[in-house]
This record gives C-alpha cells, sequence and structure tokens, in this order.
C-alpha cells in the first residue's frame, strides 16, 4: 500500500509539473524575461515572416487591382521565363564567379590576418592594426563605391601609381575586365577587419599553456600556427564558412548597382541587378518575385549540402 501510495503521489507531482501548468507557472516566474524577448520576437514576425506572404505573387499574373488572392494563379510561368531567357546565363554566370572569388580570396582573409595579429606582443601596435583595419566596415557602401571611383579616376591614385612606371592612364570603372577586382579587393578591405574579431575572440580561447609546451619542445611559429593556432579556432571556420556558402548567390546588391555601368554589364551584371531592372524598374514585380525566391532555395539547398559534408566529415555543423 504505501508504495502504491508513493507512486501514485509521484505521478501526481508530475501531471501536475507538466503541460499548460507547468508552462503558465514558468511564464509568471520568467515574464521579465519574455518581455525583454517580446521586442525582438515582433520585429522578427512582422518584417521576416509576414511578408513571406507576398512569396504567392511569384506563381500569379499578379494584379494590383485585384490583389495577390485574387490574381490568376500561373505557376512556374516565370520561373521558366527567366530560366529560358537568354540573359539568365550571363547573370547566373557572373553572380557565380563574384561569389566563389569572394569565397576563395574573402573568406580565408580575416583569419590570415587573425592568425598573424595572435603573434604579435607588443599590444599598442596590435590595437591600431586591429582599429585600422576594421574601420571601414563602418563606412557606408556609397562611400566606399565613391572612394573607389576617386581612387580609379583618369587622374586618380591607381593612376598616379601607373604613371611612376610609364603607363598610359586607365578608366578602370569602364573596363568590365577589372570590374570583379575591384569589387573583390574593396569587399576583401571593408569586411577583413570585421571578420578577424570573431577569430581573435576564438583564439583566446586555447589553452596558452599549450604554445609553452610547444617551445619547450622546441616548435618554430608555423607549428605552433598549424597544431595550436588553427585547430582552436577551426570550429569558428566551419560555421562562418557554412554561411558564407549559403550567401555565394547575394552578392552585395547595392555596391553592384552603384559600381556598374552598360560598359560593364558583361561582368558586372548580375540576378540581382537584372531582377531590379527587368523586375523592379520595369514593374514585373511577379517575376522578380520568382527569380528572387528561386535564389532563395538555391542557397537554402547550398547551405544544407554543406552542412550535410560539415556534420560527415567533422564534428561541427549549423545542426
Amino acid at each position: 500500500m504505501d508504495q502504491t501510495a508513493s507512486a501514485k503521489s509521484i505521478m501526481k507531482t508530475r501531471s501536475g509539473t507538466s503541460g499548460p501548468n507547468r508552462f503558465l507557472r514558468e511564464f509568471v516566474q520568467q515574464k521579465y524575461l519574455y518581455l525583454m524577448v517580446l521586442p525582438g520576437f515582433l520585429i522578427v514576425l512582422v518584417f521576416a515572416y509576414f511578408p513571406m506572404y507576398g512569396v504567392l505573387v511569384a506563381f500569379k499574373d499578379y494584379n494590383v487591382a485585384k490583389g495577390i488572392w485574387g490574381s490568376e494563379w500561373v505557376g512556374f510561368k516565370y520561373f521558366k521565363q527567366f530560366l529560358d531567357n537568354p540573359m539568365a546565363l550571363r547573370t547566373i554566370k557572373n553572380t557565380l564567379i563574384l561569389g566563389a572569388y569572394g569565397l576563395v580570396f574573402g573568406f580565408p582573409a580575416p583569419i590570415v590576418l587573425a592568425l598573424l595579429l595572435n603573434e604579435i606582443r607588443h599590444t599598442a601596435f596590435k590595437k591600431f592594426v586591429q582599429t585600422v583595419s576594421y574601420f571601414p566596415h563602418f563606412i557606408s557602401t556609397v562611400i566606399i563605391v565613391g572612394m573607389i571611383k576617386e581612387f580609379t579616376s583618369l587622374d586618380g591614385l591607381f593612376n598616379q601609381i601607373t604613371g611612376l612606371f610609364g603607363l598610359e592612364p586607365i578608366n578602370f570603372m569602364t573596363e568590365s575586365k577589372y570590374f570583379r577586382a575591384l569589387f573583390i579587393g574593396s569587399g576583401i578591405w571593408q569586411g577583413i577587419g570585421w571578420g578577424t574579431i570573431l577569430y581573435l575572440a576564438a583564439l583566446s580561447n586555447a589553452d596558452p599553456t599549450l604554445y609553452d609546451v610547444a617551445s619547450i619542445d622546441g616548435a618554430n611559429r608555423w607549428q605552433k600556427i598549424r597544431n595550436i593556432s588553427i585547430p582552436a579556432i577551426m570550429p569558428t571556420i566551419i560555421i562562418l564558412f557554412i554561411m558564407s556558402v549559403g550567401g555565394i548567390l547575394g552578392t552585395d546588391f547595392m555596391k553592384v548597382l552603384l559600381m556598374y555601368n552598360p560598359s560593364t554589364y558583361e561582368k558586372a551584371d548580375v540576378i540581382d541587378t537584372y531582377v531590379y531592372r527587368l523586375g523592379i524598374e520595369g514593374g514585373r514585380f511577379e517575376y522578380a518575385a520568382a527569380v528572387g525566391l528561386m535564389l532563395s532555395a538555391v542557397s537554402f539547398l547550398f547551405v544544407l549540402i554543406t552542412n550535410r559534408l560539415s556534420r560527415k566529415y567533422s564534428e561541427t555543423s549549423l545542426w
């Protein structure tokens, strides 16, 4: 009888602490935390989730007077139009090349800088380099592009330097072959310092005694970097790499829009700018929505594949 009564008491206690009663009790106890989270939750809900309703435009012959629900369904009509368009191949190619170059050259840059800064023992100089390197991150894209145009003008800094070697001045902004180098190079300059902060934070978690032991064993700096520093930041590298792969199709639209011109369309025209001209300026909102949805789906697929490979070959992944 005692054991039965004890079991019933335990079951009663568990039932009283589970389900709606338990949630309400925890909500009352942590109400201030929920209130702190509420503004952020509402912002995400209103500006990130509610607009998803507009995705329906991609599958309809949108008419402003009829509204989204009243417009006629056309299925994958606009998806096929984009893929059948001769301009699609060029814009997809340019988008992938810019994204790949940004990943190949831009992604390792903050890692290298962080490893180099980690080797500096002069604190004041290290802080100075950090400040100078991440300062461009706070400059707006409009100002960055304005600086690029000034540096690359016929009488700008670049042509003044090349002029010292007897070379003829070049108008870099109107030559399509220079667009990718300027775009990727300026992107590295603008973002290298900010990305370095993340890796320096990860390096600070490395056990200092490991470096001391390595020095006793006769390890040089490169061996310490390879066997201690890089493994310490490898989880951070993998997570950021997965996220970077997801954004390979998401080129900096504003920067491309400000930098390109009709003479550089061959190399500079990406999917976002093409859709902006044809979909937004041309009033074809359903076409723009279809292409945007397609890009989001492909980017999400890239993240899934990269995350799966990361989970298979390492111990780090997003989920």
